[in-house]
């Protein structure tokens, strides 16, 4: 098996001294070697359960054995069919993107301050799910609402397959609640736009720093003390093909050179992409939705205790527990969705 012999040279890579101390190398290695662990360890289970049927098969011979071996085989095969389903869907190559860290972005939509609280909960939810899976999260920028929670909060999140646990995540998410402010307890519709990009580096996008020109400017404010005396805008040019990214959002101007140049490698990496990604798209396109800003991907009901996620006509009555970052069941379904999508795409091709 070519993955099992790549996941032990994976593992000598990280005993290696010469690895060890080179972090950024350690760390890249260790990403892999996380990700075809799940794929090995159900290899090696198969593995034993192929051996453990022969032995059983075997005790077919022996009278006194016989009605025992035919019951252990009958529960082993129901085990071995389980577990080729779970290699399959193991198997399906993956999106070499899903293993990046992220820049996570929620913004008010429509339904003033309402949605500014709504962008609060879906942090705090989002937050909680963030810590139980051990992932590593820096706010680049939070606007805080005039009445709580924020118009808009920009994250970067790190840690294991980070992008491809959460890429379904980017679009237009609905609550239906009775607004803190309303005093005639009427039901309001707010909503709140995520985005969720995968984290690209240099050596990602083919961009030159001497075709890169570098432009600060003082930030336009609200007025009052958050007037920006200081050139902290930084605006980056893409010389030859004339893309430009700028960003006002952080304070600092060091933050804002961050923000910038990810949302250009972002810009230039999806341009290189698009003629390859246009010969696919019709073939596999997904039946979760492309994940744009208008995509309307979910409503969370509060009245009804009801959560629906619209492109796979999936509805869980347990809002109160996802708000509280239970969202393992959604993340799960989509992610099968797109399984299935993508087995479909490789029995037609």
């Amino acid at each position: 098996m070519q993955i099992e012999a790549h996941f032990k040279h994976l593992e000598e890579q990280m005993a290696d001294p010469e690895v060890l101390s080179d972090q950024s190398r350690y760390a890249k290695i260790n990403k892999e070697y996380q990700g075809l662990k799940e794929v090995v360890d159900c290899y090696y289970t198969y593995r034993d359960l192929l051996r453990d049927l022969d032995g059983a098969k075997e005790l077919l011979q022996d009278p006194e054995m016989k009605a025992m071996a035919h019951e252990e085989i009958q529960e082993l095969q129901g085990q071995r069919n389980d577990l080729e389903e779970r290699l399959k869907v193991l198997l399906i190559p993956k999106d070499p993107e899903d293993e990046r860290d992220v820049l996570f972005e929620i913004r008010a939509g429509t339904g003033g301050d309402e949605a500014s609280i709504f962008v609060g909960d879906l942090y705090r939810m989002y937050s909680k799910y963030f810590d139980a899976q051990g992932w590593k999260v820096e706010v680049l920028n939070a606007n805080e609402g005039t009445s709580g929670g924020f118009s808009k909060l920009q994250l970067e999140v790190s840690g294991t397959d980070v992008f491809g646990k959460l890429k379904f995540e980017s679009g237009a998410h609905r609550v239906q609640r009775v607004p803190k402010t309303e005093s005639q307890g009427r039901v309001h519709t707010s909503a709140a736009t995520v985005v969720v990009m995968p984290k690209l580096e240099m050596e990602d996008v083919d961009i030159k720093k001497s075709d890169l020109k570098v432009d600060t400017f003082r930030s336009s404010g609200a007025g009052g003390q958050h007037v920006n005396k200081t050139e902290s805008g930084v605006r980056f040019t893409h010389l030859p093909t004339g893309v430009v990214s700028e960003s006002t959002d952080g304070r600092s101007q060091i933050k804002n050179r961050e923000i910038a140049l990810q949302r250009l490698y972002q810009k230039i990496y999806e341009a290189q992409k698009a003629a390859y990604e246009k010969e696919k798209a019709e073939h596999r396109r997904s039946l979760v939705g492309s994940g744009d800003r208008s995509d309307k991907v979910r409503t969370y009901n509060f009245p009804q205790n009801r959560m629906t996620d619209h492109r796979i006509g999936l509805t869980l009555y347990s809002l109160d527990k996802i708000m509280e970052g239970s969202i393992e069941d959604i993340l799960e379904a989509l992610q099968v969705a797109e399984n299935a999508e993508k087995m479909k795409g490789e029995a037609t091709a």
